[in-house]
């Protein structure tokens, strides 16, 4: 029979929930919203569930309009090629790789997306509008990409972070969270922030302004020091590294006996890092008293005193009194003394010997390792060539380390002290005489593309890996690094390596099939590497 459903009252906050509970526990147990128990009750609440889902659809009372949003600001850059701007589109949709070890012989399309956006930034190219969504989420999924990212998005990106929360990770990434920041000469402008400001935009304004004006940043700095908090003074000090120089001691020597450990400890490494400073000069004439020559010996021979206490005055210098578990109280402080001594300290100190001839002098007591560790230390924070030269040694010196580098870490860190053929060359050396087993930190910090040289020294090396019948997975974060960092134009030399090889007795089941598939991969990606810059330079 025909019925009319009763008329139905505007609905009360959480209707919805309360009948879909009603629904789940069942009439007979819960009376329908507005009804009555009985045989009745299911179909009230068919109808009440009826009338709430067009409302839930198409039931909203006219409300007063929004305010319409500022359009986003120009982006004055060049529109990208219409072939680059196709490139990125496919290099946005596809999903994150695994690494050189997986399967197949497609490109690894995320893994070169860092590398385009370096190519599109430094060509000074806009992002095309319909991409910045996917640029966006591909940012807000990998950190690693977010400074190229956002730099390439440019002001629009702003705009849409502002409009979508899951991108408000571009509003704490960009100075100022999108705001302009004020220009060199309002000075007015630049302490109103400064004073009020969020503290990302004041961590923002200070960097800012201490890269293009390091002495107002620093005086800046000076007018709130003392009502900061701890963790916001630390932060602050940090940007000081930034143009740091002799001008930046005397504030730096006052924040010596700040009440907060971690800031003196920061404030006494940037002094470290001024050999001409008054605690360097403090610590060298610490580390010298620890540090002399014997020559009692049958040939010279350095001897080591550590110190016996950690007394006030170094502690206020940023030496850390208690050391770290399993850690030797008078080797913890030696190193500390050593790592902020200045290294034109010790030729002067140790008969005028170079770097070199002094790292190969013995060391009494087992105090080498903590000697030269320090040692290794100090010429990555006083960026020392010479040093690092001589602490490193030849690279086709036994696999435990040169002279005075104690592990690939360290090795890696004094790499990046030296200029970019230097560190490729001494990285190219050491694949040659030790394979590529220990090799993964050292390429990473060498320059892209690759040297020919240093190409060829991983080229060869995974040549001899493969014929030596070892699995390809062994050896696939070079082969990953080899797809991002071989200069495209090695592709041709790779040709020879894409056959499945014979396999010998003792190589491993089906590893030769393996090979020619990775290496197919290595010579499609540098393939289309090239391919990309192409379509970035037919502006």
């Amino acid at each position: 029979m025909n019925r009319t459903p009763a008329p139905v009252d505007a609905p009360a906050p959480g209707a919805w929930e309360e009948l879909v509970t009603t629904a789940l526990l069942g009439t007979e147990r819960r009376t329908p919203p507005g009804g009555a128990p009985g045989r009745e009750a299911p179909v009230v609440l068919l109808d009440a569930a009826a009338v709430e889902t067009v409302r839930r659809r198409a039931g909203l009372r006219p409300a007063g309009a929004a305010v319409r949003p500022e359009p986003a600001a120009e982006d004055p850059r060049p529109a990208l090629p219409a072939a680059a701007a196709r490139r990125l589109a496919l290099l946005l949709a596809d999903r994150p790789g695994t690494g050189g070890g997986r399967r197949g012989t497609a490109p690894d399309l995320m893994e070169l997306l860092p590398q385009w956006l370096a190519a599109a930034n430094a060509r000074g190219f806009a992002a095309p509008p319909q991409t910045l969504p996917a640029l966006l989420d591909a940012a807000r999924g990998r950190t690693d990409l977010r400074p190229a990212a956002l730099a390439f998005a440019g002001p629009r990106a702003v705009w849409l972070a502002r409009l979508n929360p899951d991108w408000r990770f571009a509003l704490r990434a960009t100075p100022g969270g999108g705001t302009a920041l004020p220009e060199p000469e309002d000075a007015e402008r630049t302490l109103r922030l400064w004073e009020e400001g969020l503290f990302a935009e004041r961590v923002a304004l200070l960097s800012a302004l201490r890269a293009r004006e390091p002495a107002a940043a620093r005086a800046l700095l000076s007018t709130t020091w003392t009502t900061e908090r701890a963790e916001d003074r630390l932060m602050f000090l940090d940007s000081l590294r930034t143009g740091l120089g002799p001008q930046d001691e005397p504030f730096l020597e006052q924040a010596l006996s700040d009440r907060s450990r971690n800031v003196r400890a920061t404030a006494a490494e940037l002094l470290s890092a001024l050999p001409g400073s008054a605690l360097a000069a403090r610590m060298a004439v610490r580390a010298a008293a620890c540090v002399a020559v014997d020559h009692t010996q049958d040939s010279p021979t350095l001897t080591v005193e550590a110190p016996h206490e950690c007394d006030a005055s170094m502690e206020r210098d940023g030496v850390v009194a208690k050391p770290p578990a399993g850690r030797g109280e008078r080797s913890w402080w030696l190193g500390q003394l050593v790592e902020a001594t200045p290294l034109t300290t010790w030729p002067a100190r140790l008969g005028g010997r170079t770097p070199q001839e002094i790292v190969a002098l013995p060391v009494t007591d087992d105090w080498q390792g903590e000697l030269h560790a320090a040692w290794c230390r100090a010429a990555v924070r006083q960026r020392d060539p010479e040093w690092a030269r001589a602490l490193l040694g030849a690279p086709s010196a036994p696999e435990a380390g040169g002279p005075g580098a104690v592990s690939l870490a360290e090795r890696a860190k004094l790499l990046g002290t030296l200029d970019a053929a230097e560190r490729a060359g001494w990285v190219a050396g050491f694949i040659a005489a030790h394979g590529l087993s220990e090799a993964f930190q050292l390429l990473g910090v060498c320059a892209l593309p690759w040297t020919p040289p240093l190409g060829r020294a991983v080229v060869d090396a995974l040549n001899i890996a493969r014929d030596a019948g070892s699995y390809p997975w062994s050896f696939s974060g070079v082969m990953g690094l080899a797809e991002r960092c071989l200069d495209p134009a090695e592709a041709g030399r790779l040709d020879g390596l894409l056959a499945i090889p014979d396999e010998h007795e003792d190589a491993s089941p089906g590893a030769g099939g393996y090979w020619a598939e990775a290496f197919q991969r290595l010579v499609t990606t540098l393939r289309l590497r090239r391919a990309m810059a192409e379509e970035l330079e037919a502006a």
